[in-house]
């Protein structure tokens, strides 16, 4: 925010958010260029990636927000909220709610079972192989984006740091009362940042993926609310059984079970 900005808010009668700003410059650490390292960033990445992939079993629970912009230009945000448990290499259970999906993933290891539960129905395929085949096969053959799970494959820093141009250790911040580590990172057509928590167990505790190739450049969060490892699930946590009267429907019906309306909403009323 450059001074002449400031001086047209104050004009505008908003002498509080002028006080606001020259707080939070304040509060800016003055050697923030000095501590944004692209080293000590990969070097965090990489801890954090070691750690994830090194747990066999990972039970977390989340919340994600994602932005859509308008054909009016207005930035709408969605949110839902879910939970997992990975077991490898071959073993994942989803599940996510939100105001217009109710989404259950199970993977055996042979085949992917997903649930959508407000249409009552559910798309089954082969899919034998590991988790990290799983979700690219998601991906790649059935469009479906799952921006979050590459902190979860067994190579998440191999895959996170692709496309890397340019990397920073923003610093320290805290998530959920949680002491992380703040990095950032800028691809050719993203910007990311990631929050991992300080420690001996250096979990991701918040992602934030950037688009800057929309405009007014949408963003999708990711937060992990509670994490957990070592655990054992249940005998038959990834078996899939249908509910009763649930149709089964074919793969290209996944779009439907989208955290986005398929239509965008449009303008209201003054």
């Amino acid at each position: 925010m450059n001074t002449r900005t400031a001086r047209h808010i104050g004009h505008r009668g908003h002498p509080l958010l002028i006080v606001m700003l020259l707080l939070t410059a304040a509060l800016v650490p003055a050697g923030l260029c000095a501590q944004a390292q692209g080293s000590d960033a990969k070097t965090i990445l990489k801890a954090m990636s070691d750690y994830v992939s090194s747990q066999k079993t990972i039970e977390l629970t989340f919340d994600s927000d994602i932005e859509i912009i308008t054909p009016q230009v207005e930035k709408i945000q969605f949110a839902s909220s879910g939970e997992l448990l990975l077991r490898r290499p071959d073993k994942l259970r989803a599940h996510r709610v939100g105001g217009y999906a109710d989404v259950l993933l199970v993977f055996d290891g042979k085949t992917a079972s997903i649930l959508g539960k407000s249409l009552n129905g559910y798309v089954q395929f082969d899919a034998p192989g590991t988790v990290d085949q799983l979700i690219e096969a998601l991906r790649a053959g059935h469009g479906v984006a799952l921006p979050g799970a590459d902190l979860l494959v067994s190579n998440a820093y191999d895959v996170l740091v692709a496309g890397v141009q340019e990397a920073k250790h923003i610093g320290r911040g805290v998530i959920d009362g949680v002491e992380c580590e703040h990095v950032a990172f800028r691809n050719f057509d993203t910007d990311w940042q990631l929050w991992v928590e300080v420690g001996a167990k250096p979990v991701p505790r918040k992602l934030v993926i950037t688009s800057k190739t929309v405009n007014s450049a949408p963003q999708y969060t990711l937060r992990v609310t509670s994490w957990k490892t070592g655990v054992e699930p249940a005998a038959d946590a990834f078996a899939f059984v249908p509910p009763a009267g649930a149709q089964k429907i074919k793969p290209e019906a996944l779009i439907d079970l989208d955290e986005l309306p398929q239509e965008a909403p449009t303008g209201g009323t003054r």
